[in-house]
C-alpha cells in the first residue's frame, strides 16, 4: 500500500511517499529537500517495521528547528497508524 505525507512546516521535504507491506516500510520516495540525506534516510528504514522507524525517528530536530525531517517520518508512520 502505498501512503502519502505532506508535511508542515520546518522542514524542506515537500511530501513522503511510503510503501508499506504488512507493516514493514518498503520504499520511501521524498520529494524536496537534502537529495543526499533523504536517500540515506529512504534506504535506511527499508525493511524496517513501522513501529521502529518510529521509535529510532521521533523527535530528532534540525539544527536550531524543533522538527526535521526524520521527524515528519515518524510523524508520517504515525499518522498511518492512526488513519481510519
Amino acid at each position: 500500500m502505498q501512503y502519502s505525507y505532506q508535511p508542515q512546516g520546518g522542514v524542506c521535504s515537500r511530501e513522503m511517499i511510503f510503501t508499506i507491506q504488512g507493516g514493514i516500510v518498503t520504499a520511501l520516495a521524498v520529494n524536496g529537500g537534502c537529495e543526499g540525506n533523504l536517500k540515506g534516510l529512504s534506504r535506511l528504514v527499508e525493511g524496517m517495521p513501522v513501529e521502529t522507524v518510529i521509535a529510532k525517528l521521533e523527535g530528532l530536530h534540525c539544527g536550531g528547528k524543533p522538527t526535521s525531517c526524520p521527524d515528519h517520518c515518524a510523524h508520517a508512520l504515525k499518522a498511518y497508524l492512526n488513519r481510519a
